[in-house]
């Protein structure tokens, strides 16, 4: 069994920005020599996550909307008295989806649905540069 350890490096353009990072991802799994196993995707951050979605515009607007539902941005926010800002609705929404994704490969291929990308979105109220995390246990 082998760990192997690489990053993608992305830049947002702020809140709602869903990056595409499946070749990303692939292209780590490729590279890092192993065969099969589990990668992991992580982002040091808590106002950003990594998910799967059908990477199409409608679902780039749906899940906003949603996410807006679930955190609106005109609600009072105790954090924002506590630092000053205006991310608490950044905070709230990253702590439901989550920071990490676990997916598994074989063949050197990731193993997802036809449909299926692995994203990043930010949920953060200000443009990001981002480092995510990829970790993967195989051999």
């Amino acid at each position: 069994m082998a760990v192997y350890h690489s990053e993608i490096n992305i830049k947002s353009k702020g809140e709602n920005d869903i990056i595409d990072i499946t070749d990303d991802v692939q292209e780590v799994v490729f590279n890092s020599g192993l065969i099969e196993g589990i990668c992991n995707i992580f982002v040091a951050g808590s106002t950003g996550t990594i998910s799967t979605i059908e990477f199409e515009p409608g679902l780039k607007q749906d899940i906003p909307r949603m996410l807006e539902k679930i955190a609106p941005r005109n609600e009072e926010y105790k954090h924002h008295l506590t630092w000053g800002d205006d991310n608490g609705r950044s905070h709230c929404k990253a702590t439901l989806m989550g920071a990490s994704l676990t997916i598994p490969f074989k063949n050197k291929k990731i193993i997802h649905g036809t449909w299926q990308q692995i994203v990043f979105i930010e949920l953060d109220t200000s443009p990001r540069i981002r480092n995510l995390n990829v970790q993967l246990v195989g051999e």
